[in-house]
């Protein structure tokens, strides 16, 4: 058999091919082939919600390993969100079902004509009606689809009433709580009329030299046992980062007004453990365990189960909306999901919504520390009801219609991650330099930031602290090797991984080449695409208004662009083209 699958959903035919090995010793797996098929298959001319877009769907070289972290899935594509370079990546337990295909890529393209669903396994795709699953919310969607199929460890990927009408940041649900989140790869599998697709196999996942695998498996295992890194998670998970960010005042509050929230301690993960019944879970073989599942134990939401929330979450609503309740906050947390948007571009959203009510743009009965109102309104974006439909095109065109574009914060068209970057000025280095928008994973600054490996407000060393991490970072996403194993896994470790995996014998230096070569790739993709120098800066709202807090910070446009012309630099692309006035 080949190792790439081919589904076309316009004839509804499938065919497989062999990636030539050449390319998987040059860009790995993951990120590197995701990106080179993209560019290859998705023109510049292309509709991120036309026929000629595809999902590109990739498991990784330690996918389906006993490696821990290395069990998460990708998707490539051409954004709706912004219109440029698109890329998700996904936990849970779907991907050793992914792995055991024997597929290293999976590309769908075309149109269907009527709702579908994909089956993927070791024999190839078939194509299933969905006519009947369509309109149902992602929960529902997964358990239908599961219980149609015969394999007892299969596992879906669906997409919810949200994907289907088109929202441009609708997300891909796997295992009800884990998610293709950014970017929306969700509006993309609505475009062709895509409900979601089922993943089993039983073929034997191998690596090049598996013997030198084991012992690097052994290796990490026994490093992750004293870790206190490790612990955290295992604590809190993300959420320990709500009571780190409002300490640091950087805690997004507000629409953007602050950086600390008066009442974050009943955000915190101490409220979470002592309020909500909080489980341990983990994506199967990890040790961080770093996924809470809470049980809303009181009040009206009682009996609420949700994995979650993230910090990210816990920021949007809690932070931007002032929403001082984590009962509440689960309760829109599982409403996200359930409709399948990201929670992300969806908070920010609802924030700017309040923000346009108070300043009488819009006619809705929207206020801070409102869970309500702001469920209502989610509600409206996500089915296109009233100034909804507006909202769920993203940012961007709420800033045109109502002419914010000063005022709303966003990068490329991205509502930004949880990390104020006027008081964090890598992070703002980091929302615009990411090609896929504003964007805290491609090389969490923050945590270097945090470490104290940078002060908050110098700006002379931020770009080589950047680009190292971004280099590293790159290369744990084409194994798809989870972000919170950084740590863990620094440049001898991952050089010794990517060897052992792949059957290489490359050096930090050869990764870091390969590296700079898939940003560049990522970077130029957007730039075919029209996205070029004017996407990568922040609005006036970040770069002349100051927060309004004691420090009354900002991120200054002669700053942002020095730090920009240095990463420039490192990376190869020359001098930083000047703004057009």
């Amino acid at each position: 058999m080949g190792d790439l699958l081919r589904i076309d959903l316009t004839d509804r035919t499938t065919s497989e091919e062999t990636i030539p090995p050449e390319l998987i010793t040059e860009l790995i797996g993951g990120k590197g082939i995701g990106t080179h098929y993209l560019m290859q298959e998705v023109g510049p001319e292309a509709d991120p919600l036309g026929p000629q877009n595809k999902l590109i769907f990739t498991a990784g070289p330690i996918g389906g390993t006993t490696m821990l972290g290395g069990n998460r899935y990708a998707v490539y594509f051409a954004s709706p969100l912004t219109g440029g370079y698109g890329e998700c990546y996904s936990g849970g337990n779907l991907t050793p079902q992914f792995a055991k295909t024997g597929y290293k890529v999976v590309i769908v393209e075309g149109r269907a004509d009527s709702p579908v669903y994909l089956e993927v396994s070791e024999e190839g795709a078939r194509v299933h009606d969905a006519s009947d699953l369509w309109g149902l919310d992602a929960f529902k969607a997964e358990d239908e689809i599961l219980a149609r199929t015969d394999h007892k460890k299969a596992r879906a990927c669906v997409i919810g009433p949200a994907g289907e009408r088109l929202v441009r940041f609708a997300c891909v649900n796997n295992d009800y709580w884990h998610q293709l989140g950014r970017g929306g790869p969700g509006a993309v599998f609505g475009s062709k009329n895509l409900k979601g697709i089922v993943w089993h196999g039983d073929r034997k996942v191998e690596v090049a030299r598996p013997d030198d695998f084991k012992a690097l498996v052994r290796d990490i295992v026994d490093r992750a046992k004293d870790d206190p890194g490790v612990a955290a998670y295992q604590r809190g998970g993300t959420m320990n980062m709500v009571r780190i960010m409002n300490s640091v005042n950087a805690f997004p509050t507000r629409y953007w007004r602050k950086g600390t929230l008066e009442n974050f301690e009943r955000l915190t993960v101490e409220t979470m453990l002592a309020e909500h019944g909080t489980v341990n879970q983990a994506c199967p073989p990890c040790a961080m365990r770093c996924v809470k599942r809470n049980t809303v134990l009181e009040g009206r939401h009682k009996g609420l189960v949700v994995d979650g929330p993230e910090y990210e979450t816990a920021y949007v609503f809690g932070g931007l909306c002032e929403i001082d309740d984590l009962a509440e906050i689960m309760w829109l947390n599982d409403l996200c999901d359930r409709l399948g948007v990201d929670t992300m571009d969806g908070g920010n959203l609802v924030a700017l919504g309040i923000e346009c009510a108070e300043r009488g743009l819009i006619d809705e009965k929207l206020t801070w520390n409102d869970p309500d109102g702001v469920g209502a309104f989610l509600e409206k974006i996500c089915l296109r009801q009233g100034v909804g439909d507006l909202f769920a095109e993203g940012v961007l065109a709420v800033a045109e219609e109502f002419g914010l574009q000063d005022v709303v914060v966003h990068a490329k068209g991205m509502a930004p991650p949880g990390y104020e970057p006027r008081k964090m000025k890598g992070m703002g280095l980091g929302f615009v330099t990411t090609a896929r928008g504003a964007c805290h994973l491609r090389a969490t600054m923050y945590k270097p930031e945090l470490m104290g490996l940078t002060t908050y407000g110098e700006i002379t060393d931020k770009a080589p602290i950047y680009v190292d991490w971004e280099d590293r970072l790159t290369i744990m996403d084409t194994l798809i090797y989870c972000r919170f194993y950084r740590d863990l896994v620094q440049w001898p470790y991952i050089t010794a991984v990517v060897n052992a995996a792949v059957g290489t014998d490359y050096t930090e230096d050869d990764l870091h080449r390969i590296a700079n070569r898939i940003v560049t790739m990522t970077h130029d993709f957007n730039a075919a695409r029209g996205i070029g120098r004017e996407s990568e800066t922040l609005p006036e709202w970040v770069t002349e208004k100051p927060m309004e807090d004691e420090e009354a910070l900002t991120l200054p446009h002669d700053e942002l662009a020095y730090m920009l012309g240095e990463y420039y630099k490192l990376r190869g692309w020359g001098e930083l083209p000047p703004l057009e006035q």
